[in-house]
Order: structure tokens, then sequence, then C-alpha cells
């Protein structure tokens, strides 16, 4: 390559890969998969080998990798969290054994899977966990310790009293809870996470622990960081440490001597990925003697005692048969591939969604071509692209039309989406009946999915509103139900008829308005009737609302069909009660920023919390200058230690009820 040329890929290689690294690190929206970020990095870095005064500082080969995003207090790490170089053959894998042999003739390597997931450090002075935090850029990250708290894997006190421990580990979300979720996010016509690794990214940057708490996040630990108090030979024996101290420790590793011993283990691993409950990228091979991995030393970004052997993604063509359109909750329109059966990543695949119109003609993939398949992260199946049209194929659009109601498909500006209107759409109603039956909005018990299709091919309800006008007789003409049954579904419909109106709100399935939307929205306004007398400027003004979802409650409260659907469920005897707390506008805690920490003994700290919001507080996760006042119960942690560091006013439970008195 001429140097011209050389310049102009290392320009254009250096924004692809800073803007894929912004997506990954800070919004943890990746657009391209680890792969081929890999491939264009070591592409860059060959480049800047080659012509070596084109390398810039600034290049992404010269840095760790990530920056902390502002959601969180930022937190500078002790000891570096660094990266691994990566490796992408047996050859580098054999290469790299050499450079440690050539150093260390009787050097032993540990030899583990690499779980893919999210790093985090886990710190504990005396035995107590006091923070947790992200890697960020491998200097600074963010502390995440209420979100890491979560995890019940992660021990809150050690088995052994050390005086200080800092352990590294790997924070991903199970297959199973990845497969709930995802499923959760399609019945709510939501952006689904890509894979489990962006789930477990996307979970434990959370801004509220007891969504994190929600997803079962797990842990690996794969790293002592700090110990006090501890002295150690070997890598092997850190991890026998940190499993004696009660942490769950990376699993099914092996101590090799030579590369056929290493390329065995990968083998090994690489043959029990597809059966295990989480994902793993690759196998990591270290240095096993810590006094050979203090010689060996490191890059700026990298190790030179460690390589990590990265998998590559399986791909297999097949033959596109159709496409079939289905039908989400608000209506959403989304093209679903149907091709021949394949085996990837240890199960049968037939279908993969094709999310719009836009994703399809870009591809150009039209029925009858053969088609690429992969599963993204080894999960998700996707479709990368046409490898050859079919004969006589022509290129495919959706349907102008609902294909389950008939109704003029609609395409709003600014979306990719194709929606159906028509809010009675069968495909629609039964969504928005198993939604708002569901425990977080109307807690209809008993009100299942099956129940539901039952209710609608017998024409029992043609919208939510007819589930108050069931009667017992019309039950007990459907399977698997008698005389106890009937009566107990007929008590827990009219329960709901007392329902908060944030609960209903919620249950109307408004798009992007979730159950903090909606409490939000009732606890500014306090009645419907004051929303649908709101104009859009007005509710965007709700702390924690924007444009968008402002502008989808004011459409969807004056919309006719749902106006006349809020009239049957009222005339049905939904009061649709909301209790509007006052605030105080005099109280010591008034305009104040307040933080707890730590277990209060006389109340739980969701009461505390709410009595504090009732007196015009502002309560935060975190500390910071801006906070006032910390109020600190048994075992406070970090945000003590930071608090008292930053001179912020901290006051006892005792002290706090005296407050409230």
């Amino acid at each position: 390559m001429e140097y011209q040329q050389a310049k102009e890929r290392i320009q254009e290689l250096s924004r692809l890969l800073t803007q894929y690294e912004y997506e990954y690190y800070v919004l943890d929206n990746p657009s391209v998969d680890d792969y081929t970020y890999d491939m264009l990095m070591h592409e860059l870095a060959d480049l800047e080998r080659q012509f070596p005064d084109l390398l810039s500082p600034q290049s992404p080969t010269q840095r760790v990798g990530g920056k902390a995003s502002n959601t969180f207090e930022k937190v500078s790490h002790e000891v570096q969290m660094q990266s691994l170089q990566d490796v992408f053959s047996f050859e580098q894998v054999g290469e790299f054994v050499t450079r440690c042999r050539e150093e260390f003739p009787e050097v032993a390597f540990s030899v583990e899977p690499k779980i893919d997931g999210l790093s985090v450090s886990l710190e504990y002075h005396d035995g107590k966990f006091i923070l947790g935090s992200t890697r960020g850029d491998g200097f600074v990250g963010e502390d995440v310790t209420a979100n890491l708290k979560t995890i019940r894997t992660i021990p809150l006190t050690l088995k052994g009293n050390i005086p200080l421990v800092e352990a590294r580990g790997e924070v991903y979300m199970p297959r199973e809870q990845f497969f709930e979720l995802v499923k959760q996010q399609e019945e709510n016509d939501e952006q689904t996470f890509k894979n489990p690794r962006n789930a477990a990214a996307g979970s434990l940057r959370q801004k509220y622990s007891e969504v994190t708490a929600k997803r079962k996040l797990d842990i690996f630990v794969f790293n002592l960081q700090r110990c006090e108090g501890k002295d150690f030979q070997t890598h092997d024996e850190t991890l026998q440490f940190l499993e004696d101290m009660g942490f769950r420790v990376i699993p099914n590793r092996k101590i090799c001597h030579n590369t056929e011993e290493i390329l065995s283990a990968i083998a090994e691993i690489g043959e029990s990925r597809n059966n295990l409950p989480y994902d793993i990228d690759g196998v990591v091979i270290k240095v096993n003697a810590l006094s050979q991995r203090d010689a060996m030393g490191a890059t700026s970004k990298t190790p030179k005692w460690a390589i990590a052997y990265k998998f590559p993604p399986e791909e297999k063509e097949t033959i596109l048969r159709d496409i079939e359109v289905n039908v989400g909750r608000t209506g959403a329109l989304t093209p679903v591939a149907v091709f021949d059966t394949i085996q990837l990543a240890g199960t049968s695949v037939s279908r993969a969604v094709l999310h719009n119109q836009d994703f399809i003609t870009e591809k150009d993939i039209r029925i009858g071509d053969k088609i690429i398949v992969r599963k993204a992260g080894d999960i998700i199946p996707e479709v990368l692209r046409s490898a050859e049209h079919g004969e006589n194929s022509v290129p495919y659009h959706l349907p102008e039309c609902c294909p389950v109601c008939g109704a003029k498909a609609v395409r709003d500006e600014g979306e990719a989406v194709l929606r159906c209107p028509n809010i009675s759409c069968p495909a629609q109603l039964h969504k928005q009946l198993v939604h708002f039956a569901s425990r977080d909005a109307m807690n209809i018990d008993g009100l299942g999915t099956a129940i539901i299709t039952q209710l609608l091919e017998n024409h029992l309800v043609s919208d939510i509103a007819g589930l108050y006008q069931l009667t017992k007789e019309q039950l007990l003409t459907l399977d698997g139900f008698k005389d106890k049954s009937a009566d107990n579904l007929l008590k827990a419909i009219e329960k709901s008829k007392s329902a908060p109106l944030d609960r209903v709100i919620f249950g109307l399935g408004i798009r992007n308005i979730g159950q903090k939307g909606a409490t939000l929205l009732c606890a500014h306004f306090g009645s419907l009737s004051a929303i649908e007398s709101a104009d859009k400027e007005e509710i965007s003004q709700i702390e924690g609302f924007g444009e968008i979802m402002a502008e989808n409650v004011w459409n969807a409260l004056h919309d006719s069909s749902v106006q006349e659907l809020l009239e049957k469920l009222i005339d049905s005897g939904l009061t649709m009660p909301f209790e509007k707390k006052e605030v105080a506008t005099d109280h010591f805690f008034t305009g104040k920023t307040v933080c707890l920490t730590g277990t209060l003994s006389q109340m739980k700290r969701s009461e505390a919390k709410e009595i504090l919001e009732s007196l015009g507080a502002k309560v935060t996760g975190s500390v910071s200058k801006k906070t006032d006042c910390v109020i600190a119960g048994e075992d406070a942690g970090s945000k003590l230690t930071k608090a008292q560091s930053l001179g912020v006013a901290v006051l006892t439970e005792n002290e706090f009820l005296e407050k409230i008195k």
C-alpha cells in the first residue's frame, strides 16, 4: 500500500473505531459485532506498524478502550483494569507461548474460559464490600456499588477478615434470563438487546437498583487485583484464595505447560460452550507465576503475560422460503425471515427477525434468496446478507395494510417501523390484554395468555373494557373452568377496578411509557382529567419526561378510540384513584439533595425515601459535591466514606427520625 493510501485508510479506520468504541462502551448499544471490530482494530495496528510515522497518540490502538459516561460517580482504579491482546489463530497462540518460554523456559499457564460480559472491580475493606465499579477506560470507571449488591453471588462480607481485597470479575446475564428479557421487550414492542453481554451492561448501569435486581445478573471472579496481609506465588493460588473468601470463581480452568496442552484445553472449552448456561467468546491464556508476570511487564494497553484467543463466529448458508409479518402490541409490523433449518451454535434455527423495510431494502433480501445467517453473540439469529438472489426473485416490500385486520399501515415521521393504527386489531388486542392484566399493570390474577386466547376465539371480549362485562356463565363455557375458578377470576377482575391511576395508565400500553413514566405522570397531574387537559409542553416539563414521551401520551389520550375505551372503563366501575402526596415547603429537608446508605433498623429504605420526598427532598443514589446530606444506617460503606471526605453533612438514623417527627 502506498503512503497516501495508508494515511487515508488509517484516518478512516480511526474514525470508525472511535465511533464503535463510543457506541459499545458509552452507549451500551454497539452497531457492529465483536469480530468486525477486532478485524478493523488489527488492520489499523498492522498499518501503524508498517508506517510508524502515521501513528497518532489519539489512535484507538493507543488506549485501553472506552470512557466512563456521566451517569454515575467516577471512580479511579488503584490498579489499572487492563484489556488483553486478542489472537485469532492457533499459530498466534503458539507464538505467545514461544515468547514466554524465551524468558522463562519452565513457564506454566492458566487457561480459562473468557466470559462474555462486563468487567467490574469489587473492593473490600476489613472483609466488607464497600465499592464496586465498572472498568470504564481502564483507569476511571463508574461507581455501581448499589447495583452490584443486587447480584447475589457477590459476597457482601468475606469469609476472612482481610484488611484489603480487590477482585476483578465479569458480570453477565445467563442465557435463560436473557431470553425472558427479550421476550418481554418484544411483547412491549421495545428495542431488544442484541446479546447477553449488551443486556448485562445495560442492566448494570440502570439508575434504579430495583430494575437491575429484576434482571438477575450473575458474576464470575477471575483475578485478584490487590490484597493486604497475604502473599501468593501463583495466579492459581489467588483464585483458590478468592474461592475460599466466598467468591464465585471462574470455572473449568486448567494449568498447562506447553502449546499442545493449551490447544487441547481451548478445544475442550470450545466444545462445551454451547452447553453452558452463559456466553463465552474465547479462552484466556495467562502466565501462572506472579513473579514471572512482574518480570514480563505490560505495554500501555495490555499485559505481556496474557492473551485472549477469540472464537470466530459461525455462519451458515440457507434458503429464504418466506417473510412473515407479525403485529405487536403497539401495532408494529415486524417482518420475520423463514428459512430452511440450519444448525448454529448448537441449536436448530429456522427464523430470524428482519426488523423493518429499511433493513430489507438495504440488504436487498428477497424470498428465494440464498442468505447467510449467524447468531449474534451466539444467541439471536440474524440475517447478515443475501449471498445470491433466487431465480425470478423480486424486491420485497412490506404489505401496505395490516395482515391481520386489513387497516392501512402508517409510518410515523422519523421512524423506520410500519404500524397498524387500528387499536381493535385482533393481533394487537391479544397482546394488549396480556399486558393490561399483568402483575405490574392491573394485576388480574389468573388471567393468563391461554385464557385470553380463549376469550378472543369465542368472541367474549372485543377490547380491554370487555373484561369487565364477563359473566360466570360465559367463563364456564371455556376449557378448564369450573365454578371455583370462574368465581376466582371474576373476583380478581372486580378487585382490579380499584387499581390506582398509574397502573391503569401503564396498562393502556402507551408507547415509551413504562411503570416509572406512568407514576411520574400521575404524580404530576393527580387525575386522569388533569392529564387529558394538559398540552404536550406541560407534559414534557415533568422531570424524567421528554418530547417523545409527552407526544405519545398526548396523542394516545386524544385518540378517539382510546377516549372511548376510557369511557367504557369508567362506566364499568373503574375508580382510578391516585393519592397525590402533598410536598412540604418549609421543612428541614425541603429542597435538599439527600442520599440514603446502610441498613435502617426502624423502617425500610424505600419508606424513608417516600418520607423524604414528601418533605420536598430529592433522594439520590450517589454522593457528590451537590449532596446536602447523607443518612447513614448500619454497615454504611463507600457512600459514607465519600461524604466524610467531601465534608457532606451526615445524619444517623436516630437523628433522621428526630428531624421528621
